[in-house]
């Protein structure tokens, strides 16, 4: 394999070895709270490596402690693991045997660098103070996700800094992205039903038709960000599902909306929420409709911290050089590390892997997504010089 980065400081096999667990990995996907099987490997894996404490603080997640037993500070270094329900179309041969069942993320790669960080700073540990925990997460995908409950469990305490990397096919191999401030945004997730009143589509005028109502509340709600947020605020609003009728010529009784909101502030994301029934309410009464309106909150907003980013910076720079470090605006995405970052400042990266398939760079979420494995070394390397630098001895 072909190195983008100078010469590395990691063991000759390193870079082959995380490739082969991220094969492996591939090839057996689990959905959230289901990384059953992906757990038991981590876990072997781990405790094969020798001088590391391993515990399952839940069914289905791991946790690692290299405790060097020198007085020193706590790093976290955190990988997620679970796939996703998406059917494979990538044409590897190493693609998922599960039906239905795909890495479509980056999260084996996640799992398979912060495996080869363990095992390269088990090598290390007679240089190293304090303690390096390795987290490895279950469910980011699937509300309420797994790190909040790692967390209930105690894998974050005596934890001093938390840091985390995303595969990221939207920057090219050898760029890292270090955002400052916010990074990912409040995944919300709402339901409407419409209720109105069935009938012949020949003669809607004895019907209530929760179509057409729904029609004009999809289109209203898009004027909730265009017209009542600040522009200079993120915030997104999309409807996703709209399922009525069963019939060509039957007006239905009800019509069903799901969708998404994402927001970066907690002012613009409580008053979404409230304009968004207003809008709902003030259209299906005026046509003579009922509604009922759910509003779920998902994850908070990954917020970087400061002082931990101007030294990630600092890091990322020292290992990939300074043309690598790429500033980030926010994406819209969720991302429950920020559970992690309510224990201990954090920051969260992104590390570029794009790697064509088809002749395209396909999305996260994507039948042909795929990531370069040459990006393996950087976040392997970054993980290693944070912890080396964070837990020296002083």
């Amino acid at each position: 394999m072909t190195s983008i980065l100078p010469a590395p400081a990691l063991a000759p096999d390193t870079v082959s070895q995380v490739v082969a667990w991220r094969r492996h990995l591939h090839a057996n996907p689990e959905l959230s709270f289901h990384e059953t099987e992906t757990a038991d490997f981590v876990e072997r894996t781990l405790r094969g490596m020798g001088a590391l404490e391993v515990t399952r603080p839940t069914a289905t997640s791991v946790v690692a402690r290299l405790v060097t037993g020198r007085p020193g500070p706590v790093l976290a270094m955190r990988a997620d693991m679970d796939a996703l329900p998406i059917t494979e179309e990538t044409g590897l041969p190493f693609a998922s045997t599960a039906r239905g069942v795909m890495h479509a993320c980056g999260h084996d790669g996640h799992t398979a660098m912060l495996l080869g960080a363990a095992r390269e700073l088990v090598a290390r540990r007679d240089r190293l103070a304090g303690e390096v925990r390795f987290l490895f997460q279950h469910a980011e995908e699937v509300f309420p996700g797994g790190a909040e409950e790692m967390v209930s469990r105690g894998a974050m305490d005596g934890v001093s800094r938390v840091i985390g990397a995303h595969l990221w096919a939207p920057l090219a191999l050898g760029q890292v992205g270090v955002p400052s401030g916010a990074v990912t945004a409040a995944p919300d997730t709402f339901w409407i039903t419409i209720r109105g009143k069935g009938g012949h589509a020949a003669m809607p005028q004895l019907a209530v038709d929760p179509v057409a109502i729904g029609a004009q509340v999809v289109t209203n709600l898009q004027h909730l960000v265009s017209r009542g947020v600040d522009p200079l605020d993120s915030a997104v609003v999309s409807i996703t599902q709209f399922h009525a009728g069963t019939a060509h010529n039957v007006i239905p009784e009800v019509a069903e909306l799901n969708g998404t909101v994402r927001t970066l502030d907690a002012t613009v994301r409580t008053e979404i929420a409230a304009r968004m029934e207003r809008v709902i309410r003030g259209i299906t009464e005026a046509h003579g409709a009922t509604y009922e309106f759910t509003y779920e909150r998902g994850y908070r907003p990954v917020v970087n911290d400061e002082r931990v980013t101007a030294w990630m910076t600092e890091v990322v720079a020292d290992v990939c050089g300074a043309d690598a470090v790429v500033p980030m605006h926010p994406v819209m995405v969720g991302e429950d590390f920020s559970a992690f970052q309510q224990k201990a400042p954090g920051t969260f990266v992104f590390i570029g892997a794009a790697r064509p398939i088809d002749g395209a760079v396909h999305p996260h979420h994507h039948p042909k997504f795929d990531v370069d494995e040459r990006a393996f070394e950087t976040g392997v390397r970054v993980f290693v010089e944070a912890a080396t630098r964070y837990c020296a001895p002083r």
